[in-house]
């Protein structure tokens, strides 16, 4: 005689269904007690992150912004977070903060130093709309991105050690788009700077437009010092036409683009907490 057992109710939720449900749930939870101070009351609501690309032609580049947006709503559950470009690609930010209405929101500029765009464009973007916003500072310079640079040479071929001899033939350009404003080329000579204590190799920054020296002329100045083995570290956000010239002139290796390296996404969450904190102690 077989043993019967009870039939499943079709209805029954499987347990992989049942433990998304209740992780949504605690994410929901999570982010409506963050609203509730600890000595009662509402705090006042988290503003929105936009992020703001440059934009490019690139198909990769706005797969890669959109992808670092959700590495951010993975980090912060409930945070509303949006993206808008400054030319090229949609949304283009003005739309994007049109669509906020007046909701107050943080604009963290997706670029590596300060220059035009942080200074001019993204400022008269944001005036010309009814949104509640503030410029962050630019992603550059900050550890977070010596790291991920190092990561991302670590990933095309850099040793992890290296005899002192390899040493002594070995060095970096640090490629980066180029700006007229001097504050940019300073901040990208600080963040060559970190990444030669980080590597122990000199680290020569070279542009791709709008300054000197150039990636090639860079390349030719450490070869003519007997450094042979010269890598073309990317110093961009995300793949575009840019980053893809300056590594056709590497002589040896050449990394990938900041991309979406999770450390990205700590640190522009880092950006947008600064601002909020600063924001919060002008209003005090």
């Amino acid at each position: 005689m077989t043993a019967s057992h009870p039939s499943r109710p079709e209805s029954l939720v499987p347990l992989d269904s049942t433990a998304h449900l209740m992780n949504s749930i605690g994410n929901e939870l999570a982010g409506q007690l963050r609203l509730v101070s600890p000595l009662g009351g509402r705090r006042p609501a988290q503003p929105a992150l936009v992020l703001v690309a440059h934009g490019s032609r690139d198909p990769r580049a706005l797969q890669t912004v959109r992808t670092l947006r959700d590495r951010i709503g993975e980090l912060r559950p409930g945070l509303s977070v949006h993206l808008g470009h400054i030319e090229l690609n949609a949304p283009l930010l003005p739309d994007t903060l049109a669509a906020l209405g007046d909701t107050p929101a943080v604009l963290v500029p997706l670029l590596l130093s300060r220059g035009y765009h942080v200074k001019q464009d993204i400022p008269e973007m944001a005036a010309t709309t009814t949104a509640r916003t503030h410029v962050a500072a630019p992603l550059g310079p900050h550890p977070l991105l010596v790291e991920t640079l190092y990561d991302r040479l670590r990933e095309a071929g850099w040793p992890t050690a290296m005899d002192a001899a390899t040493r002594r033939a070995s060095a970096v350009v640090l490629a980066a788009a180029g700006s007229r404003d001097p504050d940019s080329a300073a901040d990208t000579c600080r963040t060559a700077r970190s990444l030669a204590d980080r590597l122990g190799v000199p680290v020569v920054p070279a542009y791709a437009s709008a300054a000197t020296p150039t990636v090639p002329a860079a390349v030719r100045a450490l070869t003519a010092r007997g450094r042979h083995r010269v890598a073309i570290a990317s110093y961009f956000t995300a793949p575009g036409r840019f980053a893809t010239q300056c590594a056709k002139a590497a002589p040896w290796i050449a990394s990938a683009p900041l991309g979406a390296h999770p450390a990205m996404a700590r640190l522009i969450l880092q950006r947008y907490e600064e601002s909020v904190t600063a924001r919060r102690a002008e209003a005090a």
